[in-house]
């Protein structure tokens, strides 16, 4: 333990050390390469004026660097596997976008990451607000809302682990260590494997995102109610407007630009949605969705990479006008302002 502290200490004080010599040896290679020489003003002007073109991109240059080798060649890659058979080698076309239209397990998780899609960011959403509302009331709600965010700081493995505790089944007759079975036993129903029920089975590990998510939500939507001009609540308590008004007619419409991006960020996330249903049921029971079935065609029996890549494809063309959209979305507020 106390290597491996040492170990990533002195990686990032190498890191660190690393980043100013570059920084330093670039401007000095610069201030070589366009000198500023006394006496001839024109050449001097003109050597400023390219310093301070060039001088920007010495900084974003790693970071772009960085950014191609690991975003842009990989989705070129993927996208031109995607056009050849499992080896890699053999050009098939769109065969593999082919197949994928007419394959069952490829039919289901497309279903399940819709089932996903309609529920999992608008509970999140409507839990987070309600949260958000609630705790700004009542006077240990800083408690509460560092209480629901709390999830967010467990990995997704990790919270798969907790709730398969919560799910746990053990046979008839044997001690039932499953909170929800548990409950069930006790109010004299029948346990059940709550993971392998058809369809169903999809809530139960929806509720493991939510769970963690919602915190999220809740921060966000706290801070954007926060934003709210007072005056305005204290003119619609005076104008008659009860509770429930105030919430849906004056705090919902001043915060739908946070709700819209709460909302799509989480739907992001679901679309890539891969370490609770591995953790959990392995795809199995018809909870399968798309990265888990990506996964399995690349690393499992023998691998399919023309396959797994056009799946990646298609997550990606799913994902990509959302995170479009919400981009331009956060650019135009921020022109706003």
């Amino acid at each position: 333990m106390v290597g491996q502290i040492v170990s990533a200490v002195g990686v990032m004080i190498v890191g660190v050390l690393a980043c100013i010599a570059y920084f330093w040896l670039s401007n000095k290679l610069l201030d070589m390469i366009f000198p500023v020489r006394d006496g001839d003003v024109m050449a001097a002007s003109r050597s400023l004026r390219r310093r301070a073109i060039v001088r920007p991109w010495l900084f974003v240059g790693p970071a772009l660097l960085v950014l191609v080798v690991y975003l842009v060649y990989p989705v070129i890659a993927t996208l031109i596997l995607s056009f050849y058979d499992r080896s890699g080698t053999q050009f098939v076309g769109i065969s593999n976008y082919q197949w994928a239209l007419n394959d069952r397990e490829f039919r289901q998780s497309i279903f399940n990451n819709i089932l996903w899609l309609a529920v999992v960011p608008a509970a999140c959403t409507f839990f987070g607000l309600v949260i958000a509302v609630l705790t700004d009331r009542i006077w240990w709600g800083n408690i509460a809302k560092s209480l629901v965010f709390m999830p967010m700081a467990i990995s997704f493995v990790g919270a798969s682990v907790i709730w398969k505790f919560v799910y746990d089944y053990r046979a008839e007759g044997e001690t039932q260590i499953g909170i929800l079975n548990a409950i069930v036993q006790g109010l004299g129903g029948t346990p059940q494997v709550w993971i392998a029920l058809p369809f169903w089975n999809n809530f139960f590990l929806m509720a493991i995102l939510i769970w963690i998510q919602t915190g999220f939500a809740m921060v966000i939507l706290s801070a954007a109610l926060r934003g709210i001009p007072e005056e305005t609540i204290e003119a619609a308590v005076i104008d008659g407007a009860n509770g429930w008004q105030i919430f849906w007619k004056i705090m919902v419409p001043q915060i739908w630009g946070t709700i819209a991006v709460v909302w799509t960020t989480i739907t992001i996330l679901v679309l890539k949605v891969f370490d609770i249903v591995l953790t959990m049921t392995n795809g199995q029971w018809n909870t399968i969705v798309l990265a888990n079935l990506m996964f399995d065609w690349m690393f499992r029996g023998g691998g399919d990479s023309g396959r797994s890549a056009a799946i990646a494809v298609i997550i990606m063309l799913a994902v990509t006008p959302i995170m479009v959209w919400n981009i331009r979305r956060a650019n135009r507020e921020m022109g706003g302002h």
